[in-house]
C-alpha cells in the first residue's frame, strides 16, 4: 500500500514535470514534493526496518531487566521497608526517572507502542513477497534458470518413454516426502516439489505472538490492580491497599473492591510443632475466606502454592504478622467443688458451654508475657516462650470475669492462678498461628493474551528454526532414444546442509551414472 501510494505521487510529479517546455525550470512545487517524499520514505523505511525493531527490543529488554533489579512499588508487602533504606539521592534519582514503577512510565509505554508499530509495518512490507512465494508458485523453469539455483545438477536417465522417466523422478522426490506438481508442455515435463511452505509464514506468527505479549503487558500496566489485604480471623474488608510513591514518601492508599472479603480462619503448617512460627519453620500458610457480593457468598481456601481466582482477581499468600497466637486451645478445668478434671477445646474467637451453664470465651492468646503494673502484659513475638490464654468466664449467676490459663505451672497461692467462676484453668495444648495473614490480590487483564503469545512464540521459534521451506524444480526432456535429460535446481530458506543432503539423495536415486554437478559460477 505504501509503495503504491508513493508510486502514484511520483508519477504525478513526473507528469507535472513533463508538461514544462524545454529550457524551462521545473516548478518549485514538484521539487518540494520530491523532497517531502524522500524524507517521509526514509522515515517509514526506518520505522519498518528489522534492525530498528531489534534495537527497540533490546532497549525494552534492558528497561525490563532494570525493573527486576529495582524493587517496584507494586510489591506492597516489601517495598516500604526497602524504600526507607535508600539514600535521599537514590530516592530522588529513581523517583525522577520513574524507576520505582518503570512499567507505567511514559517512555516504557512509548517504546512498546513504537515497537508494535514497527512490527506491523515490517509485516506489511514483507507480506506481498511472502504471499507470492506461497500462493503463486513457479511451476515451470528453463534449464538456464535451474542451473543458476543455489543447488543444481544435471544427469541422464534411461527409460522407455517420457512418462516412465517422469515417474522415476517423482518417486525419488516423494521419497523425500516432497509434495509434487507436474506440468507437461512442448514435449517436456516440468516438476515442482516442495515441503514446509508454511515456514515462510513463521515471521508473521512471531510478530503476532510479540504483539499479543505487548498487548497483554499494556493491559496489565494500564488496568491491572495489585494490592494487599491484611486481616485477623473474623474481620472483613472491601478495600485493598495499593502503594503510592512520591519523591519523598511511600504510603498506602485504599482501593475499593467489587466484593467484601471476610477472614474465617488462618492456619500455619509447621515443620516442627515445638518451633517458632517464622517462615523457616513453615511449609504452608492457609487462609479460609468468605467472599460476599451481589451473586451471594462463596467460601474458599488460599494456600501458599494454591491461589484462588474470583471476579477477575487472584488471591495469593503474601506474608503474615509474626505475632504468636493460637488457632485453638485445649484447657484442663478443675472444679472447686471437687471431682475429676475435664478437658475442653475452643477455637480462636470461639466459646464452649459447660454442663452447669458456664460459658468460656476464648478472647486472646499471648505467645509470651510479662507481669507489669497492670498485670499480665503481652510481649509477643514468633517464639512461644511463655504462652497464656486469655479467657472470659460467663456464669449464669454472676457477671463475666477475666481468667487466664497458663502453660507453665503456677503456684496455687498466686493471685493470677485463683479460681474464676468456680474453676481453675490450665493450658494443656494449642495450635500455633500468627496474628494475621496478608493476602495479595492481583487483577491482571493482560495475563491471557500474554500467556497465549508466549506459548505461541516458543512454539513458532522451534518450528521456524528446526524446519525449513524446501523447493526443487526438475526439467525432464528427451535426449536420445531411450535416454532423457534431467536437470534439477533447488533452494531452501534455512538449514542448507540438510537440504544439500536431501538434494544429493534425490540425485543418487536418479543417476544411473555419476551425476555432474554444475555450480552457478560456471553458468554463463
Amino acid at each position: 500500500m505504501r509503495l503504491i501510494f508513493y508510486k502514484s505521487i511520483r508519477m504525478s510529479a513526473i507528469e507535472d514535470t513533463d508538461k514544462t517546455k524545454p529550457g524551462e525550470d521545473k516548478p518549485a512545487e514538484t521539487i518540494v514534493a520530491k523532497q517531502n517524499i524522500s524524507f517521509l520514505n526514509r522515515f517509514l523505511n526506518l520505522l519498518s526496518s528489522v534492525r530498528f525493531g531489534i534495537i527497540l527490543l533490546i532497549i525494552l529488554g534492558l528497561l525490563s531487566f532494570l525493573g527486576m533489579l529495582i524493587m517496584q512499588q507494586t510489591d506492597v508487602a516489601n517495598f516500604p521497608k526497602w524504600y526507607t533504606g535508600l539514600t535521599p539521592s537514590e530516592k530522588l534519582v529513581y523517583g525522577k526517572l520513574g524507576l520505582f514503577d518503570i512499567y507505567h512510565t511514559w517512555y516504557y509505554n512509548l517504546l512498546i507502542l513504537v515497537l508494535s508499530l514497527n512490527i506491523i509495518l515490517a509485516s506489511i512490507e514483507r507480506a506481498p513477497k511472502t504471499w507470492r512465494i506461497v500462493s503463486k508458485r513457479k511451476l515451470e523453469a528453463s534449464k538456464t534458470w535451474l542451473l543458476a539455483q543455489q543447488f543444481n545438477a544435471e544427469t541422464t536417465i534411461k527409460s522407455e518413454n517420457l512418462k516412465s522417466a517422469t515417474d522415476k523422478v517423482l518417486s525419488a522426490l516423494r521419497s523425500m516426502r516432497l509434495k509434487t506438481t507436474v506440468v507437461e508442455k512442448d514435449g517436456r515435463t516440468h516438476i515442482f516439489a516442495e515441503k514446509g511452505w508454511w515456514n515462510r509464514l513463521g515471521y508473521l506468527a512471531v510478530h503476532v505472538a510479540l504483539l499479543m505479549i505487548f498487548t497483554g503487558g499494556f493491559l496489565t500496566n494500564q488496568f491491572g490492580i495489585n494490592g494487599n489485604l491484611t486481616l485477623v480471623p473474623g474481620e472483613s474488608s472491601s478495600q485493598i491497599q495499593l502503594l503510592n510513591v512520591t519523591l519523598d514518601n511511600a504510603k498506602e492508599v485504599p482501593v475499593q473492591l467489587p466484593f467484601t472479603v471476610t477472614f474465617l480462619d488462618i492456619q500455619q503448617k509447621l515443620i516442627s510443632k515445638d518451633g517458632s512460627i517464622d517462615s523457616g519453620n513453615t511449609t504452608d500458610w492457609i487462609t479460609k475466606i468468605k467472599i460476599r457480593d451481589h451473586k451471594g457468598e462463596h467460601e474458599a481456601l488460599v494456600q501458599l502454592n494454591s491461589p484462588y481466582d474470583y471476579g477477575g482477581f487472584r488471591f495469593f499468600q503474601a506474608s503474615f504478622i509474626a505475632n504468636g497466637k493460637a488457632r485453638n486451645i485445649t484447657l484442663k478445668l478443675t472444679s472447686e467443688k471437687g471431682g475429676n478434671p475435664i478437658e475442653v477445646s475452643i477455637p480462636r474467637n470461639g466459646s464452649t458451654t459447660l454442663q452447669d451453664g458456664t460459658v468460656i470465651n476464648f478472647k486472646d492468646f499471648y505467645s509470651s508475657f510479662t507481669v507489669g503494673q497492670n498485670g499480665i502484659e503481652e510481649v509477643g513475638g514468633a517464639d512461644y516462650t511463655n504462652p497464656v490464654a486469655i479467657l472470659e468466664i460467663a456464669n449464669p449467676n454472676a457477671s463475666a470475669e477475666r481468667a487466664m490459663a497458663f502453660k507453665m505451672d503456677v503456684p496455687d497461692g498466686a493471685p493470677i492462678a485463683r479460681p474464676v467462676g468456680g474453676y481453675k484453668f490450665k493450658l494443656v495444648d494449642f495450635e500455633k498461628t500468627p496474628l494475621a495473614h496478608t493476602l495479595a490480590l492481583n487483577k491482571d487483564p493482560g495475563m491471557l493474551p500474554f500467556y497465549i503469545g508466549g506459548t505461541l512464540l516458543m512454539g513458532v521459534l522451534v518450528a521456524v528454526f528446526f524446519f525449513s521451506h524446501k523447493r526443487i524444480w526438475v526439467l525432464v526432456e528427451k535426449k536420445d532414444d531411450g535416454e532423457f535429460s534431467v536437470v534439477l535446481g533447488g533452494n531452501s530458506n534455512r538449514n542448507q546442509l540438510r537440504f544439500e543432503d536431501n538434494f544429493n539423495s534425490v540425485m543418487n536415486k536418479l543417476a544411473e551414472r555419476k551425476p555432474v554437478p554444475v555450480n552457478e559460477q560456471n553458468v554463463s
